[in-house]
């Protein structure tokens, strides 16, 4: 249902004039080196495909990414991660950016959905600033066939965040977010996503609108 809704939600924005789309194709390993500390790699790609001003599909940008997960009584978990963003090949240089993350997260489960709230900040450090950014994201996800999730099976997931960017000589600048994914287990290693995500920048609805098709390969290892 959480699919649905947010599907229909972000298709109905495709008849907006100023609606920026873009593609993120994402690849994802996780490593678990105990049972109370995985590591988790990334690869993403960010490309313009919708631009009422240009037209074409153009890559934006690059990122690697490394986090660190830490796992706490009461289905409570701490995180560390670090993110490269390329830039330079695609927009010109001193466009690169670092990005440093800290989060806090707890689950709970009802029936067969589980909830999980998410605390995040981050240091974007870029060339001429650093802008920090503070989010909080509400996550349910489920399986589509019965109470669990078995290998062969379908899940859905529904995400939807707040956030807020502050820093030195800017304007705070708030963001609003809402994602649809629908998931399929392949085995117990890995397990395929696609979704759409919809992004406005400002809660009285000033910025440009951008929807964003995704898909992800996550890895167990």
């Amino acid at each position: 249902m959480w699919v649905i809704c947010l599907a229909f939600y972000s298709g109905s924005c495709w008849g907006q004039d100023d609606l920026i789309g873009f593609l993120q194709p994402r690849i994802s390993m996780n490593y678990s080196l105990s049972p109370a500390y995985t590591h988790n790699f990334s690869f993403a790609q960010r490309a313009l495909f919708l631009n009422p001003i240009d037209s074409g599909i153009g890559t934006i940008h690059l990122d690697l990414a490394h986090f660190s997960n830490f796992k706490l009584p009461r289905q409570r978990s701490i995180g560390l991660g670090i993110m490269y963003r390329l830039r330079e090949p695609f927009e010109g240089p001193g466009q690169n950016e670092l990005r440093l993350t800290q989060q806090f997260n707890f689950i709970h489960r009802k029936h067969s959905i589980r909830f999980g709230h998410r605390f995040r900040t981050e240091q974007r450090i870029l060339p001429a600033r650093t802008v920090h950014r503070f989010r909080y994201r509400f996550a349910a996800d489920g399986p589509l066939q019965g109470e669990k999730l078995d290998p062969g099976e379908l899940y859905w997931v529904g995400n939807l965040e707040a956030l807020n960017s502050v820093g030195k000589g800017i304007r705070p600048v708030y963001g609003l977010r809402a994602s649809g994914w629908l998931g399929y287990l392949a085995n117990k290693t890995a397990k395929i996503q696609v979704g759409t995500e919809y992004r406005r920048v400002g809660f009285w609805l000033e910025g440009r609108p951008v929807l964003f098709l995704l898909s992800s390969l996550i890895l167990n290892l």
